[in-house]
């Protein structure tokens, strides 16, 4: 059998992560890469470009970085060349045309980081950490116009405990999907798998991660920002205001104590344990970060900053 030729759409390195497990597999062949053009990064907002086209470069790779795909048919018209039998859509970035997906022999699947039809849009990995969600996973899809809304083709589940991080979901997510790939893609192209319509009933959107919302607020159970800690890990991250600075949180506990204060208050401050009073609960700051300082332990960030019972963190 003659190996599947493959046109590969995406950016960051979860959709590189893909891209490097079908370049490995000789039942398939990319026979080009579509990526977001490079973008302004670090402080000194230098270009930079993708993972993805990182990887395209170093193997030789036919690769197109159009600003928009729908608004270039001029680059439509060289993706046509490559005569792909299928798109990987992999965290593209980019909205595609019907046009687009009805151009090749099996149509276009995408790789997306829920068990859909939950948690579809663009931050699945950290809306699903978010909302305390105890199973996620990854899905393979038909891909149709509605966002995330196609027949799923398969999934890998991936159960969670109240400690991981978007970050470490985001590195095993990408290992399944590249397994859905390597197994599951093969199998559809071979017309083995029957797909699955998405039920609309048990739909949620996992909405864009705004900058606004890494800043924390101790109005909030104690549950619910932990969660928040560990779902924006990846970024924006999340920070709470001390003396009229920032102090970034990078990692919490959630105390069983319930202890009334007031909110934001310090109810325990000694040599290696840090508690502040929310709306519900008393949560434990384990890794914190000053303006201008590196990332610290409780014990290390108690030497550094004295603190007492009955300080206030806006």
């Amino acid at each position: 059998m003659n190996p599947v030729k493959v046109c590969f759409l995406g950016t960051p390195e979860f959709a590189a992560v893909h891209l490097r497990s079908l370049l490995k597999n000789e039942n398939f062949k990319v026979v080009g890469v579509v990526t977001q053009p490079d973008r302004p990064a670090g402080r000194k907002l230098q270009l930079t470009p993708s993972a993805v086209k990182l990887v395209a470069l170093e193997n030789n790779l036919p690769l197109l970085a159009p600003e928009s795909l729908k608004k270039s048919p001029e680059i439509f018209q060289i993706i046509k060349l490559w005569q792909a039998d299928i798109a990987v859509v992999v965290a593209y970035g980019q909205i595609l045309s019907q046009e687009f997906l009805d151009s090749f022999k099996f149509g276009a699947v995408n790789v997306h980081g829920s068990l859909l039809p939950l948690w579809r849009g663009a931050a699945p990995i950290q809306r699903s950490i978010e909302a305390g969600d105890i199973e996620t996973g990854v899905t393979l899809q038909r891909m149709v116009k509605k966002l995330d809304a196609g027949p799923v083709i398969a999934k890998r589940v991936v159960k969670l405990n109240d400690e991981i991080t978007a970050t470490e979901l985001y590195e095993k997510l990408a290992v399944l999907g590249s397994e859905l790939l390597e197994q599951d893609l093969l199998k559809y192209t071979k017309n083995e798998i029957k797909t699955e319509e998405q039920d609309e009933l048990k739909v949620s959107f996992a909405k864009k991660i705004e900058k606004a919302e890494a800043l924390l607020s101790w109005n909030l159970p104690a549950t619910t920002i932990h969660h928040r800690v560990r779902a924006f890990s990846m970024g924006p991250g999340t920070y709470v205001i001390f003396k009229g600075k920032r102090l970034k949180i990078h990692k919490t506990k959630v105390q069983d104590n319930a202890a009334v204060g007031v909110l934001g208050s310090v109810v325990l401050a000694d040599e290696s344990e840090l508690n502040i009073q929310t709306a519900l609960g008393v949560i434990t700051l384990l890794e914190l970060q000053p303006e201008s300082k590196s990332k610290m332990t409780t014990p290390e960030f108690l030497k550094y900053l004295t603190i007492k019972k009955g300080d206030i963190f806006v």
